[in-house]
């Protein structure tokens, strides 16, 4: 049936997202969710919203979402006109793809960095070149001193978890005035630098963010972009020629409440990141080179085990980490953030491993 394709079709390699396995009682390492509840605000908000009959359910949502983006811009002491709410930073991606990275000169993004750029870049035919990340995998800005049409990179990166100082990204903003510099922060909760706070000085920047990972929603599909009104006006004109409504009213009504618990969300990072060092300190007794990270995952590879075996026999035990096979890469794997319970299932199991496979 594929005769019916359009022709880009044929050409896609579509994005593959992390297993969700079928199991009552997996240990699910691969798809960096947060391993803890949001706010009980959010579910509280939800339970307000449908109210004893679900009669709201019946009216379209609001399009603008804008109590979410007035409770989030007064979170972070800017306006609402510089916030734009999409259905997950994907969609929000998407979106910046056509409405600001479609440009006679390439976009640049890193070499190794979250595999949905170079399928967006396909799906929207925008001219794109990799710059690659230096030899302990951290981005070199001095890198992206070349004609563009456009920057974007994840901070801290993905998969890789490494950080860039809010200077740096400063630096490379204000190199390049004429150019759209986008600035994934999925992860940046974890210990990185917001860029947020440069938004006002720059009017070529877009920051885009999530409430998938920090604030615990990854099932409602809510992302946010910041920057300039222009910048978030040509975002608008895309959404509302595409889909007016991207956000229902219960993802509305559970983000707002999850910005308004600061308290439940500072406890959360804070949890997860303590559980990060903690495992980091552990693969490294294991013999592992762990790459130190800012985010809700580690990236790690082993001299003496080859990853992709190392997943399939963890896999075998129920416990799931990610194994990507692109260059440079194919020896690490990227394991997601759990419990304190849920990382020392994996080291058991790893420890166990080790005592009956030679290479």
């Amino acid at each position: 049936m594929s005769r019916y394709w359009s022709d880009i079709v044929h050409r896609l390699t579509p994005y593959v997202p992390g297993e969700q396995p079928a199991l009552a009682h997996p240990v699910k390492l691969n798809t960096n969710e947060n391993p803890y509840p949001p706010s009980p605000r959010v579910l509280a908000a939800i339970r307000q919203e449908l109210g004893d009959t679900a009669e709201a359910l019946r009216r379209y949502p609001d399009p603008t979402a804008r109590k979410l983006r007035e409770t989030v811009a007064a979170y972070h002491g800017i306006r609402a006109e510089q916030v734009f709410a999409g259905n997950g930073s994907d969609e929000v991606l998407a979106l910046t793809f056509q409405a600001l990275l479609k440009h006679g000169k390439p976009l640049l993004f890193p070499d190794i960095t979250y595999s949905f750029y170079p399928t967006y870049a396909r799906l929207f035919e925008v001219d794109y070149q990799t710059i690659a990340l230096d030899d302990n995998f951290a981005i070199d800005i001095d890198d992206y001193a070349v004609e563009n049409g456009g920057i974007l990179f994840p901070n801290p990166n993905a998969p890789t978890g490494r950080p860039l100082p809010l200077a740096d990204i400063e630096r490379l903003v204000a190199r390049h005035p004429d150019s759209v510099v986008v600035i994934d922060e999925a992860y940046v909760d974890f210990g990185a630098e917001s860029a947020i706070a440069l938004i006002d000085r720059y009017p070529n920047l877009l920051v885009v963010q999530t409430v998938s990972k920090s604030r615990s929603l990854a099932g409602m599909r809510v992302g946010l972009a910041f920057g300039n009104p222009e910048l978030i006006d040509a975002l608008n004109r895309v959404k509302d020629s595409f889909n007016s409504y991207p956000l229902d009213r219960l993802a509305q009504a559970a983000a707002t409440a999850a910005y308004e618990d600061d308290a439940w969300f500072r406890d959360c990072c804070a949890k997860v990141i303590a559980s990060r060092e903690r495992l980091a300190a552990e693969l490294g007794a294991l013999g592992f080179e762990v790459l130190p990270s800012a985010a809700n995952l580690l990236f790690a590879r082993h001299a003496g085990y080859d990853a992709a075996t190392l997943a399939l026999r963890l896999r075998e035990k129920e416990i799931f980490v990610r194994h990507f096979k692109a260059p440079r890469i194919d020896q690490h794997l990227r394991i997601s953030i759990g419990t304190d319970a849920e990382c020392d299932i994996l080291l058991d199991a790893l420890r166990a491993i080790f005592s009956t496979y030679a290479g």
